[in-house]
């Protein structure tokens, strides 16, 4: 009786702040304890740390799993927090120009590897290193082109950002702090020159092709590039961080102007998981889904691998690994909102957190909401059908040795259940098993390299009148069995 009360409790909470009903994953009693707890635990976090405001959205696949609002977006009002509440995503916002960088790419309208001023005459400064390489567009997306961290104005300081006319006339007069391609250094400037990249290949302004390449196919209705009219009434007031006294001042509105490629658009929750989403897509181009899936592969792994090999950069994503997961993402803070988007791609999860004050940890949030709730729809799935298991006795003609006049011996074997081959190095691998290259049936006699040390390569067992291996076609080369003395 208890435990069906707590689940029914669970159900209701769940519901309350925003589970869904349609997925298995939803409905699984796991997933609503997890959330139920995690739920209990932000409210325990926002009080002890005094924060305004949060919205939270996780995303399984093409699927909102879970959004939560909590607190106010406006302290003096007592205005809630909800699902139509607008944050600035600020530097996410690298993520969507780099996105929008990808979706030219594929429309064969430039290279990656383009110095930038193929596109942008006027990109000259006061180069360092003359002897280096030219500036890429690869080299902005990775932030490894030695630039200045930011355009020549204290806008951080008294939050007037320069017009594009004045970052340009100014960016003649900075100089590289570092030769291109050999040092990782963030750069607000590199994102907002890369934005005038999309202008001017693109052909038409920033925020139009965002707008219409990006936000309106995702049907990304309450984001903005330029937050005006509905969308900037609805945005949550920043806060500074809290005093200790427990108070917070109130933040200027900030508009990025000539930067707005780095740090301007402003998003709810689910809007941002509708974006997650898209880059957790593998369908074909079209509709909802912008970009192929072998380009937004492209764009999450590491082009650029920090000291310590515990994190990198992707195209316009940081990419990290904690144990056996590996994320991508990027954090934002600008106008006294921060703001997270973690996604783990083996997963198929997505972590969305938004707040409005300086102090608000997002990247704190969405790690916690990530451990707990990955291994809890790990176990909502639909258990796999077990693989058919093979028939290792119709394997038992290929079993044997084989060699070519120029190598040495490779034997084909049962191995736990699956046809090996083990290829013979000198000097012998430590590990018994570490020669070894699974093949997987592709047609009759015919079989593909796979696994750990799989080149991708067909194997082909030619056969006999007498139902005898004739010779064995590995790639295009040819092994013959090793006849007995």
């Amino acid at each position: 009786m208890m435990r069906s009360m707590l689940l029914l409790w669970i159900s209701a909470l769940a519901v309350s702040i925003g589970l869904a009903e349609g997925t298995a994953i939803r409905q699984h009693p796991d997933v609503g304890a997890n959330i139920a707890l995690l739920d209990r635990w932000i409210r325990s976090q926002m009080e002890y740390r005094g924060l305004p405001g949060v919205a939270v959205a996780v995303v399984y696949d093409q699927d909102l799993v879970w959004s939560g609002y909590y607190g106010y977006a406006d302290l003096e009002t007592k205005k809630p927090v909800t699902a139509r509440t607008v944050f600035r995503i600020a530097s996410i916002t690298k993520t969507f120009t780099s996105t929008a960088i990808m979706i030219l790419r594929d429309q064969g309208k430039l290279q990656l590897d383009d110095p930038v001023s193929k596109y942008i005459p006027w990109f000259t400064y006061k180069n360092r290193f003359p002897d280096g390489p030219a500036v890429t567009i690869r080299q902005l997306l990775t932030h490894t082109s030695g630039l200045p961290r930011e355009a020549a104005f204290p806008y951080w300081t008294d939050n007037n950002f320069p017009s594009r006319e004045e970052m340009i006339e100014a960016f003649h007069k900075q100089e590289s702090t570092f030769e291109p391609e050999t040092k990782w250094k963030y750069s607000n400037l590199g994102m907002a020159i890369l934005g005038e990249i999309v202008a001017v290949v693109g052909g038409e302004p920033y925020e139009r092709f965002i707008q219409k390449n990006i936000l309106d196919p995702l049907e990304m209705n309450s984001t903005s590039v330029v937050p005006v009219g509905e969308v900037r009434d609805r945005l949550a007031v920043g806060y500074n961080r809290r005093m200790p006294d427990g108070s917070r001042r109130k933040a200027p509105f900030l508009d990025s102007r000539g930067l707005i490629a780095a740090a301007n658009i402003a998003s709810t929750a689910e809007d941002l998981a509708k974006y997650a989403s898209a880059h957790l897509g593998q369908e074909p181009v079209g509709g909802k889904q912008i970009l192929k899936a072998s380009t937004l592969r492209e764009m999450h792994r590491v082009h650029w691998l920090n000291p310590g090999w515990g994190s990198g950069r992707g195209l316009g994503f940081s990419v990290s690994r904690s144990g056996d997961r590996e994320t991508f993402g990027h954090g934002g803070w600008a106008g006294s909102h921060t703001s997270q988007l973690t996604m783990s791609p083996e997963e198929k999860i997505a972590v969305v957190v938004m707040t409005n004050c300086d102090d608000g940890v997002p990247a704190f949030f969405a790690s916690r909401i990530l451990s707990m709730l990955a291994p809890a729809m790990r176990r909502a799935l639909p258990a796999p059908v077990p693989a058919a298991q093979p028939d290792t006795a119709m394997w038992k003609k290929y079993v044997g040795s084989y060699t070519d006049p120029d190598s040495g011996i490779t034997d084909v074997m049962v191995f736990n259940g699956k046809l090996m081959m083990y290829g013979y190095n000198y000097p012998p691998e430590e590990n018994p098993v570490g020669s070894l290259t699974e093949l997987t049936p592709e047609g009759e006699n015919t079989f593909r390299m796979t696994g750990e040390n799989g080149n991708g390569e067909l194997v082909v067992f030619e056969m006999g009148t007498d139902g005898r291996v004739k010779r064995v076609k590995a790639t295009e080369n040819y092994l013959f069995p090793v006849q007995s003395p």
